[in-house]
């Protein structure tokens, strides 16, 4: 009656057709201020200014957790390339000196990341940003609206190709060679899909990833690099996709599979990678720092 790989993606079809919210409603929020180009401390302060803004609006309009974690995100301490509070909410957060910085990593996210549950994102790019040293920045980019995973949007791609240009305008700005993008989870098939665009990346590094968002190895001169923590419940997820009548379903091939050079992340689970004093941190930081 169906294909193997169409059975084997009816669970989660299922699963997404009885979790899923009916709707969520937007926390409203200005149209950002459009900031100076550069990488400099203008930026950063026309940046802040409108991370301000979206706290003041939301604090308006009784949104006390989306203010709050604006609040904490418009610390003087702190400095984003990027902010639009609107549609979910987009940022960019720098750690260390970009202007210097000989590397650069870029940590792209997966599902269930978000403003108010900005906060794994963060620890890990500090974790990381630890573990380079001073010679190095991170940039932590929630650039897209990535998918719940209570939602259908979850199982293809389009929030990838949503996402896909942003990311590519990102890159060229911070200069293509120096920069290794760090995918995980969903955040691997963002870069799957933007990778033909990527130009001449230091390095492509897929964690935990559910697939790239291609049944085809990835249309880029970067090396790619791929692991999976021994207790990672991503490696449960068929990396297949299934052409229906008006949507492909799956995420395509798992990079491990496919000719990515794999480094070892340890017995770690899908939300470790990142973690302090942890394998798959200490290979990741070796791999952007090109010691790997």
């Amino acid at each position: 009656m169906f294909s193997r790989p169409l059975r084997a993606l009816l669970p989660a079809l299922l699963a997404v057709s009885v979790a899923a919210p009916l709707s969520s409603a937007e926390v409203p929020a200005p149209a950002p201020v459009r900031p100076p180009a550069g990488l400099t401390e203008a930026r950063y302060t026309v940046v802040r200014q409108n991370i301000r803004a979206a706290e003041r609006m939301a604090a308006g309009y009784g949104q006390a957790r989306r203010a709050g974690a604006l609040r904490a995100m418009a610390d003087p301490a702190r400095r984003f390339l990027s902010f639009d509070g609107r549609d979910g909410g987009r940022a960019a957060e720098v750690f260390g000196d970009l202007a210097k910085a000989g590397r650069v990593a870029v940590i792209v996210p997966g599902s269930d990341t978000g403003l108010e549950r900005y906060g794994r994102l963060r620890s890990g790019a500090l974790a990381l940003r630890r573990e380079l040293g001073a010679e190095a920045a991170v940039v932590a980019w929630l650039g897209y609206q990535p998918p719940s995973m209570l939602s259908a949007a979850v199982l293809t791609t389009a929030r990838a190709d949503e996402a896909a240009p942003a990311l590519q305008a990102l890159v060229r700005e911070l200069g293509a060679s120096r920069v290794s993008l760090l995918c995980h989870s969903y955040g691997a098939v963002v870069c799957g899909r933007a990778a033909p665009g990527l130009g001449g990346v230091a390095n492509i590094v897929l964690y935990g990833a559910p697939g790239t968002g291609t049944t085809a190895p990835l249309r880029t001169t970067a090396p790619v690099w791929a692991a999976r923590g021994a207790g990672d419940w991503i490696a449960n997820v068929p990396h297949t996709q299934v052409r229906l009548p008006f949507v492909t379903v799956g995420l395509g091939l798992d990079p491990i599979e496919s000719g990515a050079r794999v480094f070892a992340a340890g017995a770690g689970g899908h939300s470790d990678y990142l973690r302090p004093g942890s394998l798959s941190l200490r290979a990741i930081a070796a791999i952007v720092s090109g010691h790997e």
